[in-house]
């Protein structure tokens, strides 16, 4: 992979984590005056012909940008990726994974991020179209809805270490 393609933590004026991009971006945000580098890769440097310039981890914008909070997709991706391939009745990480509708759609239960949990074969076919209680199970945690740090943490992923005050995981 390119240095210029390796993600970079972007914070919002107050620190608040925003997105992330690419080097190049963040290099081009740095270079334009529109955000200081707050963390930098150890020993790696962009190069020209007669300059050289640390490689950013982490940046800051210079202003405040005011955007609302972004919806993460509701995918059978996401949901596996959320629930970390682990089922949530049995806490297995063997096997093919499935999505299982905590209330059934034939109960009324909906396609949402609170509905839907990761779950392995056997305890998929186990619980049936019934909800966990009356099939004797018990979930493992409440499923939620992601929100962007949660995001950027786990479906993203932490591309260097320096990015995890940013994202509270320390």
């Amino acid at each position: 992979m390119s240095l210029l393609n390796q993600n970079v933590l972007v914070l919002n004026q107050n620190y608040e984590p925003f997105s992330v991009c690419s080097a190049r971006r963040a290099f081009i945000l740095i270079f334009l005056g529109k955000a200081e580098m707050i963390e930098k890769y150890d020993g790696v440097k962009i190069r020209s012909v007669t300059l050289s310039f640390p490689l950013p981890s982490v940046v800051r914008l210079g202003r405040y940008i005011h955007v609302p909070h972004k919806k993460i997709l509701l995918t059978r991706r996401n949901i596996l990726i959320r629930d970390q391939h682990t089922c949530c009745y049995c806490g297995s990480k063997r096997g093919p994974m499935t999505v299982d509708h905590i209330i059934p759609k034939n109960m009324g239960g909906d396609d949402v991020w609170e509905n839907l949990v990761c779950a392995c074969e056997k305890c998929n076919n186990k619980k049936g179209d019934r909800t966990p209680s009356r099939a004797g199970m018990k979930l493992l945690k409440k499923p939620t809805r992601p929100n962007h740090i949660t995001y950027i943490q786990h479906f993203i992923g932490v591309a260097d270490q320096r990015w995890k005050p940013y994202l509270f995981m320390e």
